[in-house]
């Protein structure tokens, strides 16, 4: 059982940023953020190999987001620049202790509570 606490979000002016972190309770495979807007579904935002370092991104925040990594503190960190109104939603910290895909909803072992980001125009 992992355990995953976020914090970081907010309520913001749209071409602001925010950080959002997220700490495991222990090892993990990997690493990712989801995201779900109200009435929409559940989807993925960016996520990081532990050991390769490689992320991924959604096309709808590359070149805004960036997600990096502590392994040492098994921390995980979602910059987000020029944010936009289209970016508030409910932001999921989510990880798997054996090899998968932090991309994949369906593969994700554990999830953190959310924390709520906002950007009003």
């Amino acid at each position: 059982q992992v355990q995953l606490v976020e914090s970081g979000g907010g309520s913001v002016q749209a071409g602001e940023s925010l950080r959002l972190s997220c700490v495991a309770s222990g090892y993990t495979y990997c690493m990712g953020w989801f995201r779900q807007a109200p009435g929409k579904e559940r989807e993925t935002v960016a996520r990081i190999h532990r050991n390769s370092g490689i992320t991924r991104y959604a096309d709808s925040v590359k070149g805004r987001f960036t997600v990096s990594q502590d392994s040492a503190k098994n921390m995980l960190y979602l910059q987000m620049n020029s944010l936009q109104p289209e970016d508030t939603a409910m932001y999921y910290c989510a990880v798997r202790v054996g090899s998968g895909n932090c991309g994949i909803s369906s593969d994700i072992e554990f999830w953190g509570q959310g924390t709520m980001v906002t950007v009003s125009s």
